[in-house]
């Protein structure tokens, strides 16, 4: 039985229609995502199932005594009431009551008044809810429950609601984009938090791994319908690529039918009787069915990289702190060419800050970030494109170049390029200030590659782009010969596009791990699960674990020496690279210093990773 009917809803902004007549119904406990394009109006459509919003026709109905929670994807909290406050934002005994209690904890109370809220939480047997309370605002990053809610950043503010919606305790869920704003160890406890049984869920959500570990069931908001697939994404995917053979089969089929038709209309006699009237007719209908569309024109992305040399970019003993708090603590690191790098660890651990550092835009406490000769960063941040209220999209475009040099010496004008990244003549001309997120980050993306980049850094790449431009964006970093640099929490993105991770652990510690993200959180899970050993003895045959051998003074002789060699190596290295450049050079000189280059290259890493190896044991030894 539907404790939640959808029934003929329609919606339409002016002369756009977002959804017409749609119908679905959600039983006890199913978990359902609606998946569509930006601007297809899934936003739309929960609000509209939630109330917020009314819809031109249709109605949508739940079953008596049902309670229903909406979670925006935007939050604004201006207010200066306290966290948790806002948290027990209900005006009945037990939010009271525990409001009282906690504010009185914070305060250190007399014990006089302190006893009498005790008293009161017990009168009421509300300490269960106390502890789901308390325990979800930890669980969401949430600590200071003083704080005042306006002095929250936006992510935290979209946590305290999530926090706020689950407290609530509602039969069905309505969440538009809950993880935005999540760490990754945040996701999985949301999902766990989702799956429980019981729970009906209504959401949207660009998290691949998110619908496939959450939603039953996949909806498909199209031209303005509903497509349903009874499964989850994998289920989705596998489905919706049967669906779109089977419709390029039949366009084939019709667009053979309707050539044989066209011969048969250009034969024709002149004196047309009944029968050759309505074949006429059936041939308008088979003409209008072989030219209509299935797919949409989706995200194209191609540009032309510059040539990446042997140097990217080399970190040695990074330190950088805030006050006592220290987010990079000699730090050493060598990108190399090819190298597809995720950063991943908790919200606040210093990443952004990371790439912050790499790119010039901060200055670190101690140590150097070289960069090398033939590098150009595309650097893609969270705070994207700052755009003038008056500058038309076209003109962001031009401002960096009228022409665009793509490989194999093709080029685009910056329209044609507007419009591989789905912004057409007339969204062109729009003013940039009235982009939606998505559109935004779009146009950001373009500005960014559009300068032929070969080491990309990416901060959040992922956010507000829907699954079909995520999918573009992944196949085209795949396919890239380029250094790539990613922060994200996009699970499915990391798995997909880079081949290692950086580890943010906190402290300023940071850690290397060759694989995807799916095997590092298994290993993590393994490590968890395993009981630690306690008494058992060793066997007899065991050996004592070696104690950390401390830098000998022949060792630190080695590490002065590599400290004035590496210079020199990379000097012969860069020399080499430079002549190799030379459009005089004969192949046989060019073969030669080919070959000296790529034992320079081997030698200098070699060297590098001693020195790393060297430095580890005199910073442990001082």
């Amino acid at each position: 039985m539907n404790v939640l009917s959808v029934e003929r809803l329609s919606k339409r902004y002016g002369p756009r229609e977002l959804f017409n007549a749609v119908s679905f119904g959600l039983e006890k406990g199913q978990r359902m995502a609606v998946i569509a394009r930006n601007g297809a109006g899934k936003s739309t459509l929960l609000r509209c199932i939630a109330g917020l919003e009314k819809p031109d026709a249709g109605q949508v109905t739940f079953n008596k005594g049902v309670r229903i929670a909406y979670l925006p994807q935007d939050v604004r909290m201006t207010g200066d009431r306290s966290l948790v406050d806002e948290m027990l934002d209900r005006d009945d005994p037990v939010s009271n009551a525990i409001r009282a209690y906690e504010h009185a904890v914070a305060r250190h109370a007399p014990p006089s008044e302190l006893q009498r809220c005790i008293d009161r939480v017990e009168e009421l047997q509300a300490w269960d809810h106390e502890a789901r309370a308390r325990s979800l605002l930890y669980q969401f990053g949430l600590r200071d429950l003083e704080q005042a809610v306006n002095t929250l950043s936006g992510g935290q503010q979209k946590r305290l609601a999530l926090a706020r919606t689950l407290l609530s305790d509602p039969d069905v869920l309505v969440l538009d984009e809950p993880t935005n704003h999540l760490d990754l160890d945040m996701i999985e406890q949301l999902e766990a938090e989702l799956t429980r049984s019981g729970l009906t869920v209504l959401l949207v959500t660009h998290d691949r791994y998110f619908l496939d570990n959450v939603c039953d069931e996949i909806v498909e908001l199209e031209n303005g319908s509903l497509d349903r697939f009874k499964g989850d994404y994998s289920y989705y995917v596998e489905k919706k690529a049967l669906a779109e053979g089977v419709k390029e089969a039949t366009q084939q089929k019709l667009q053979t039918l309707m050539r044989q038709e066209l011969e048969w209309v250009r034969r024709m006699p002149r004196a047309r009787g009944t029968k050759s009237k309505s074949r006429l007719a059936a041939f308008d209908v088979l003409k209008e069915a072989a030219g209509r569309r299935h797919r949409e024109e989706g995200l194209r992305i191609e540009v032309k990289m510059e040539r990446l040399g042997g140097k990217v970019i080399e970190v040695r003993n990074l330190v950088k702190r805030f006050g006592e708090r220290s987010i990079v603590e000699k730090f050493n690191y060598s990108l190399k060419r090819g190298d597809r790098i995720g950063i991943v660890g908790p919200n606040g651990v210093g990443k952004s800050t990371f790439i912050e550092l790499i790119t010039g835009r901060m200055r670190p406490d101690m140590g150097k970030v070289t960069i090398g000769e033939t590098v150009v960063l595309g650097v893609f941040d969270q705070q994207g494109l700052q755009l003038e209220e008056d500058r038309r999209v076209i003109d962001v475009v031009r401002d960096i170049a009228e022409v665009i040099p793509l490989t194999k010496g093709r080029t685009l004008s910056a329209a044609q390029l507007l419009e591989r990244f789905l912004f057409d003549r007339e969204k062109q001309w729009q003013f940039a200030s009235t982009l939606s997120g998505g559109e935004r980050r779009r146009l950001h993306l373009c500005t960014v590659l559009m300068r032929n980049p070969n080491v990309l850094l990416l901060d959040e790449p992922t956010n507000d782009l829907d699954i079909a431009g995520l999918n573009a964006l992944e196949d085209f970093l795949v396919d890239l010969d380029a250094c790539i640099l990613v922060v994200t929490h996009d699970r499915f993105f990391l798995d997909k596009v880079c081949d290692r991770l950086l580890v943010f652990e906190g402290a300023g510690t940071i850690k290397e791990h060759v694989g995807t993200f799916t095997e590092l959180r298994e290993q993590q899970k393994v490590a968890t699960s395993t009981p630690a050993r306690t008494s058992a003895p060793d066997p007899p045959t065991a050996k004592p674990k070696a104690r950390p051998r401390k830098i000998t003074y022949a060792e630190r002789l080695e590490l002065e020496r590599l400290e004035s060699e590496i210079p020199q190596q990379e000097n012969r290295r860069d020399d080499l690279i430079t002549a190799m450049n030379d459009p005089a050079l004969g192949h046989e000189e060019l073969a030669r210093r080919s070959l000296d280059l790529e034992q320079v290259l081997r030698q200098l890493e070699r060297m590098s990773d001693r020195w790393i190896e060297l430095s580890d044991k005199a910073d442990a030894a001082d």
